[in-house]
């Protein structure tokens, strides 16, 4: 069976499919790709047929083929415009096609960022990139425990630290995906759901690296999974304000949070331990604290994200100086 015969037997094979429209150039690789936790997130795979993806709705669990005009990776504005086709596997293949334009980017308006006078206000080097980039949305998954736990599992520590334990929860406790090894790429893996999160035992946690700290914050949150899943209908700013009652979530978490499960186009992850040096370097040559980037951040109120968005686009790489944060082994105590 070649790559040329796939598109056929799938969309056979599919207990759902949907066809979307976004209305402009639209690129399903850099929109998702925020969602993924590394390249190595077993929830994802990248293939020349398509990008893969897997998660829990409230029907059960789906496994998505997404791909834009017809091909995987860039989609090309023509007279018509672009399409995404999804293909759906799975119990949840319902409740994922009727989110998937939301979970695509369609309530990601950047009209207001675009319009003229808003866009020469922006720095060259954000103009350049958006202009450069006119096929990147915010994406919004409204799954609230997905998001969550992988960002508290990178409270505090390297971003390979966080990926490697990520990805040994994974593998240990993910369940396989719809269709996986048949249709579906072999190793596609949907995340635990709350209650399996809630199942791992202190063991386990200890063997993927993840100190009793950012567990025992996983285990507070998630003890109300139902109350915090209502989060997804509210407000973004509001849904960040209600995450940070629970012990041991604060404003970074939060609004790592909502950039995915909202598409929040203004959340900054105010403590980040790189954000504010690289706002700073890439806006004045400098470096700064947070404070300071949301002074430099100030003026684009309302599409902070955004800005940032373009930023890490635009091709900009912080000079590195001074010391890294160290990679620790909590397995070895």
């Amino acid at each position: 069976m070649t790559i040329a015969d796939a598109p056929a037997r799938l969309a056979t094979a599919a207990d759902a499919s949907l066809r979307w429209h976004p209305g402009g150039p639209y690129d399903v690789h850099r929109t998702l790709g925020i969602l993924m936790r590394g390249n190595g997130d077993p929830s994802f795979a990248s293939r020349p047929d398509g990008l893969w993806m897997a998660f829990t709705t409230p029907d059960g669990p789906v496994t998505l083929r997404l791909t834009v005009d017809g091909a995987a990776g860039l989609g090309r504005d023509s007279s018509s415009g672009p399409y995404v086709d999804a293909l759906a596997w799975g119990p949840g293949s319902g409740a994922a096609l009727a989110g998937l334009p939301r979970l695509l980017g369609a309530d990601d308006d950047w009209s207001a960022f675009d319009e003229p006078s808003f866009a020469s206000s922006l720095p060259h080097m954000v103009r350049e990139a958006r202009r450069r980039n006119p096929d990147v949305r915010l994406p919004s998954t409204g799954r609230m425990v997905d998001s969550l736990v992988p960002t508290i599992l990178e409270q505090k520590v390297t971003v390979i630290e966080a990926r490697r334990g990520f990805r040994y929860l994974m593998y240990r406790h993910g369940t396989p995906a719809p269709g996986t090894g048949t249709v579906a790429p072999v190793g596609l893996l949907v995340r635990p759901t709350a209650e399996a999160w809630l199942r791992i035992p202190s063991w386990e946690w200890h063997k993927a690296g993840v100190g009793p700290q950012r567990s025992a914050t996983v285990m507070r949150a998630l003890r109300s999974a139902v109350a915090l899943e209502r989060l997804a209908s509210l407000p973004a700013a509001e849904a960040a304000a209600k995450m940070q009652s629970i012990p041991g979530i604060g404003v970074w978490t939060a609004a790592e949070v909502v950039q995915r499960t909202h598409g929040c186009p203004d959340s900054i992850a105010v403590g980040d331990y790189h954000l504010a040096a690289y706002v700073g370097a890439a806006l004045t040559g400098r470096r700064t604290d947070d404070a300071g980037m949301l002074a430099l951040l100030e003026p684009w109120t309302g599409h902070r994200q955004r800005v940032v968005r373009m930023l890490g686009l635009s091709g900009f790489r912080k000079p590195t100086f001074g010391p890294r944060m160290t990679i620790q082994d909590h397995r070895a105590h």
